[in-house]
């Protein structure tokens, strides 16, 4: 049994935490929500008042937080790194710049500890089933030390390289596909309301057409609710394209696409939307529109 500690008990983490005790691990987690640590306390875990509290003595920390400041905060500031066992190991799943994760790694391994730089995609859904895509990068043979506890969390497990950031990237390129998804399936949802075609309908249609993609049958029914449960934020998506349009600055390459979604979710986000699911980036389109919920 490996002693976990999980940071970042959020709509992804909650789930991935409580994968992990069914697969009789010893998890604390640490959350700045009381309600988060009490689920995780109800399906076996414990629950720590610290994020240094919940990594006191912890064979691996786990970080599924929102970015690599919290990452950062909960690691360095708030002494979770130092409260590790000498030979642990430190995997964030994270979405982060990949420069950012090369230098937290460093700053882990100056302090005698090992680095998993394994961003995940599947949302909520992949979170509570086991089934997140998993993008490792780290040593070899410390991939395949991980390998059980990310497999409880992960169906589809890949070791992308050997160096921090480079799961990062690979994340990084993974965001831009699924951004420019989410914005441009509310853009057609857009053109069939001006229209006045019956969304649901153009829903049932798309979804089992070539245009049809995992993100469309995922994110395209909250576009037709009114106040979707939150699953992922608008706000996310704000920050995760910033990534890939900073990749593609470092790269010297051209993301038209990316940058239309991102202004997209920025003026979604602008106009008070932040906080709503990622899947009301329409709203931005309907504002353009002149349509309902502008």
């Amino acid at each position: 049994m490996t002693t976990i500690a999980f940071i970042g008990l959020g709509a992804m983490g909650r789930p991935m935490a409580r994968r992990l005790v069914e697969a009789q691990h010893r998890v604390t987690g640490f959350d700045l929500n009381p309600e988060a640590l009490a689920y995780l306390e109800s399906k076996g875990g414990h629950a720590a008042r610290s994020a240094a509290e919940a990594a006191r003595g912890a064979d691996m920390a786990v970080l599924m937080v929102v970015n690599a400041e919290q990452a950062e905060a909960a690691l360095f500031e708030g002494g979770a790194l130092a409260a590790l066992k000498p030979d642990a190991s430190v995997i964030l799943m994270a979405t982060c710049p990949p420069a950012r994760v090369a230098a937290i790694a460093r700053r882990v391994e100056a302090a005698g500890r090992r680095f998993v730089d394994a961003p995940v995609s599947g949302g909520v859904v992949g979170a509570e089933a086991g089934s997140l895509t998993i993008m490792a990068a780290a040593p070899r043979a410390l991939f395949e030390a991980v390998q059980p506890v990310l497999a409880a969390m992960g169906s589809r497990l890949f070791h992308v390289g050997e160096e921090a950031g480079q799961g990062a990237t690979v994340k990084t390129v993974n965001q831009l596909l699924c951004g420019v998804h989410i914005a441009v399936a509310a853009e057609a949802f857009a053109l069939a309301e001006k229209a006045g075609v019956d969304t649901a309908l153009m829903l049932d249609i798309l979804t089992q057409s070539a245009a049809g993609s995992w993100m469309l049958s995922n994110r395209g029914p909250r576009m037709l609710e009114a106040e979707p449960e939150v699953t992922s934020a608008v706000d996310i998506f704000v920050k995760d394209l910033s990534i890939v349009m900073d990749a593609g600055r470092a790269a010297h390459t051209a993301l038209p696409l990316a940058a239309a979604a991102h202004q997209m979710f920025l003026a979604a986000s602008g106009s008070g939307h932040g906080k709503a699911d990622d899947s009301q980036v329409i709203r931005a389109y309907r504002a353009l529109n002149g349509t309902r919920d502008a």
